[in-house]
């Protein structure tokens, strides 16, 4: 889905507009439900993009907007639509993909984006990679609107940061929250009030958690 310039494209990057972006979002969600194709929906963002703009100027700043645009386009084919949403904000939409090869996809795009150097105009310093965060949540698995489609791959983006960026998180059942007697009352009541506290639901509350904790233990310290 390339866009053609005009009032649907932004003008730095030549991506669809957030509004040409949803519109076809709507398009692509119909024939989703009409043959029951999986969809997947990524939303990425530059991390510290400010830091970009303020050490190496604005001109610099939006030649990485343009490069991972550019990147953004061949990465998804032919099929998919990239927006840029906002910002540093992008989104991109892969019909008929699944949520496991959308996270691949994106994971290679983010480790690609680590290592690409840029070389800017009239500057002596060269930036050496950017890192990005990324969100990912696919139909029907994590649900057939458009409206918690978009909820749920804001909630894993914003986990992907939370939990030190440079991430892809998927999205997940906000009902599978396992209340087994491995909790106490006192601590599923607490969770419950946190959940409500923070406007989160409570299975993000637990992937937080657990995300910290192998964070702090790591993977092989947890497995033994």
């Amino acid at each position: 889905m390339i866009p053609t310039p005009g009032s649907s494209t932004d003008k730095l990057t030549g991506l669809l507009t957030r509004k040409a972006f949803s519109d076809l979002f709507d398009e692509a969600l119909e024939i989703h439900k009409a043959g029951d194709v999986p969809l997947s929906l990524a939303f990425i963002d530059i991390d510290h993009f400010m830091q970009i703009n303020e050490t190496y100027g604005h001109a610099a700043g939006d030649e990485v907007l343009v490069t991972l645009a550019s990147v953004l386009r061949e990465c998804g084919g032919s099929n998919a639509a990239v927006c840029r949403y906002g910002g540093d904000e992008f989104m991109i939409l892969l019909p008929d993909t699944e949520r496991e090869q959308a996270f691949l996809l994106i994971e290679k795009l983010r480790s690609d984006m680590t290592q690409r150097a840029f070389d800017f105009k009239n500057d002596q310093e060269q930036l050496d990679g950017i890192s990005i965060s990324a969100g990912i949540a696919s139909a029907p698995i994590d649900g057939r609107l458009k409206s918690e489609l978009f909820r749920k791959v804001d909630q894993a983006l914003y986990r992907a940061k939370a939990t030190g960026r440079g991430k892809v998180r998927l999205a997940y059942d906000e009902r599978m929250v396992p209340k087994t007697s491995h909790y106490t009352q006192t601590q599923l009541e607490r969770l419950s009030n946190l959940a409500v506290e923070r406007q989160a639901g409570e299975a993000e509350l637990l992937r937080e958690a657990l995300d910290d904790l192998i964070a702090k233990y790591g993977v092989n310290e947890i497995e033994r």
